[in-house]
């Protein structure tokens, strides 16, 4: 039996899951159809995995992913080409190059907000925290605090609207 592949890093596998959904929106684009999207899916994850010591860490994982979901639905185009509607070649690749470009689009905002919500004094980021990272209710984050659920509504609309300034601020206009 020639040499055993090494299994991928820890890093690796995070990166391969932290980025599934982004992948299925990418292929679901693609596509336009939620079965074939899930197959074409599960065949990139393989071929992810089996080409994981192939990856340089450090380096941009979502678009290493991206060019193989490419090439594995451009197979699967192949594959259908007996069927009556398939689009062109032409046309697919456009989409996923716009599609490649909502993704880094979405991440730079992602990022952005980030940025901003540390900038946000320490009530507004545990209020941001609790009811959107853990979604919890404003009546049940007003119990925990102990102020009325008018307080805490006002205290999060203020924390949004300085989140919206802040991004704007930071970001290119086409990115808000």
């Amino acid at each position: 039996m020639p040499g055993k592949r090494p299994e991928p890093s820890f890093e690796f596998v995070q990166l391969l899951t932290s980025h599934q959904s982004r992948l299925y929106a990418y292929v679901l684009s693609l596509l336009g159809n939620r079965t074939q999207a899930e197959d074409v899916m599960q065949e990139t994850n393989a071929v992810l995995w089996r080409k994981a010591h192939d990856f340089e860490l450090g380096t941009n994982f979502g678009a290493w992913m991206l060019k193989v979901a490419y090439f594995q639905v451009m197979a699967h185009r192949r594959k259908l080409t007996r069927d009556r509607l398939v689009f062109d070649d032409d046309f697919i690749q456009g989409i996923a190059e716009e599609a490649e470009q909502q993704c880094e689009w979405q991440e730079e905002k992602q990022r952005l907000l980030n940025d901003c919500i540390g900038k946000l004094n320490e009530r507004h980021q545990e209020l941001i925290r609790r009811r959107y990272t853990e979604g919890a209710t404003l009546k049940s984050i007003a119990s925990q605090i102990g102020q009325s659920e008018n307080t805490i509504k006002q205290a999060l609309f203020r924390a949004r609207a300085a989140l919206i300034e802040c991004v704007k601020r930071q970001s290119p206009e086409e990115a808000v």
